[in-house]
């Protein structure tokens, strides 16, 4: 019994990086229009109203919050890859169905169509399948930044390619790509040896209990929930701001492309002193204060294009650096037995603080005016700050995992016990049925050396 070292065998980063590429793909369907969708789909049928407007926004939402957790547990049943190529065609067709939409009502039923392709946990289960254990939170980290980068191209890209394709050929331009993405995941992707759940990326029905009870997991989750409201919600009327101040749709990206280059250098200092200082809290706490004032900003300033484009600064680089600690921090707290539960949970309440956040965007425009979406925005994340203020700083821990050789559930019980009880493991968790011993240990303070004599031992 030993551990193994972290580095990626080649047929794990083809892996990593085609699933990662597949995984970019998805959000790019469902982020590039945001940009523009409010502005294009006024001159829509039924596009006179703003509430209408957001449902089609955030429909995608709505049945993405539902159905991914059960395509992850009918790709443990039916086959990852099967799941994921069903889920792709579901995103294609509704985004031909977008692409062809005429009113806003078949764009609504399009983004809900789009939506139901939630191949998010099937992807995740794969990635699982395919990497060792020790090499996981690497693969996972791909998948992260690739979101993160594919956002921010998103914002860039969507008012150039506006331009040249209007709102139908970007739907049907992310329809084509959602087909030809089948045949990296056929070709490209390698098929698992053994297909099996894991406690780590996968949601377990019976650990869901444990996880809505734990009240530090659901601050993270109305966190998540609040931060994807407001970035929809933002979407609703800053187009509108841009607009009025005399920018025209197609150079939106004016804006953006600045915005986003500089917002991600920024976010990095932030989150290496949240991460090796031990200031996650902090950090945490002030990414959130500084996403309220750009809100403010956004709301008096909005006159002026230097206002609205420095507003949007301080909001994305709060933004990234909230999406970026949150679920660092969901891996922090969550038992290590029900840590792909807890996941499962985060991102479905993600997705549904978009479809919220779009519905009572278009909502407030509709029926009370442009400035309310803003005022929802900051009464949302002052709750949000009042909840955090609440949680309890986060332990300096990180995850250790250790191959076993086979052994039956006794032995890994008593393993188990054994692992919990040495200096610095805050958490030690044995699967036999995985062979691995997984331990959450203090960055400082670990007796490494007791816990690699005690699985020598075992060996």
């Amino acid at each position: 019994m030993q551990q193994v070292p972290d580095i990626m065998t080649a047929t794990e980063r083809r892996a990593s990086i085609g699933l990662a590429s597949i995984y970019g793909l998805r959000m790019l369907g469902l982020f590039i229009i945001l940009p523009i969708f409010a502005i294009y789909a006024q001159h829509l049928s039924g596009g006179d109203s703003h509430l209408l407007i957001g449902i089609a926004l955030g429909a995608y939402g709505l049945t993405q919050a539902i159905l991914q957790i059960p395509a992850g547990w009918m790709s443990d049943r039916y086959g990852r890859k099967p799941v994921i190529y069903i889920s792709l065609i579901l995103f294609a067709v509704g985004s031909f169905i977008a692409a062809d939409a005429s009113n806003i009502y078949w764009i609504i039923i399009g983004r809900v169509v789009q939506g139901a392709g939630a191949l998010n946990a099937a992807v995740m289960a794969l990635t699982a399948d395919l990497t060792r254990e020790e090499v996981r939170t690497k693969a996972m980290a791909m998948i992260g930044i690739t979101i993160g980068i594919t956002f921010s191209i998103s914002m860039v890209l969507s008012p150039m390619l506006n331009n040249v394709f209007g709102v139908p050929g970007i739907f049907a331009l992310t329809g084509v790509l959602a087909l030809l993405a089948i045949g990296v995941v056929k070709f490209v992707i390698p098929d698992p040896a053994i297909t099996r759940f894991h406690s780590d990326t996968e949601a377990s029905w019976g650990h869901f209990a444990e996880v809505l009870r734990n009240k530090d997991l659901l601050r993270l989750d109305f966190g998540i929930f609040s931060l994807h409201a407001i970035l929809m919600s933002v979407f609703m009327q800053v187009p509108f701001v841009m607009q009025k101040d005399g920018l025209s749709l197609s150079h939106h990206w004016y804006i953006y492309l600045p915005v986003m280059l500089v917002a991600f250098v920024l976010m990095v200092p932030p989150i290496i002193i949240a991460e090796k200082k031990a200031k996650m809290k902090q950090i945490f706490m002030l990414a959130i204060f500084l996403a309220m004032c750009a809100q403010g900003l956004l709301m008096f300033a909005q006159n002026s294009l230097w206002g609205v484009a420095f507003a949007l600064l301080i909001f994305f680089t709060a933004f990234n650096v909230l999406e970026a600690t949150l679920p660092s921090m969901i891996s922090k707290i969550a038992p290590l037995a029900s840590k792909g539960t807890a996941m499962g949970v985060y991102s479905s309440v993600q997705f549904l603080g978009a479809f919220s956040g779009a519905a009572v965007g278009g909502a407030l425009m509709q029926f009370v005016g442009g400035n309310s979406v803003f005022v929802f925005a900051i009464v949302l994340l002052l709750l949000w700050l009042i909840v955090a203020s609440t949680m309890q700083p986060l332990a300096t821990v990180r995850t250790k995992l250790y191959h076993l050789s086979e052994m039956n559930e006794a032995a890994a019980v008593e393993l188990q016990k054994q692992l919990a009880q040495l200096q610095g493991v805050r958490e030690a968790m044995v699967v036999a049925a995985e062979n691995i011993a997984c331990l959450k240990v203090d960055m400082q303070g670990f007796d490494e050396a007791s816990v690699d004599k005690l699985v020598m031992k075992g060996a």
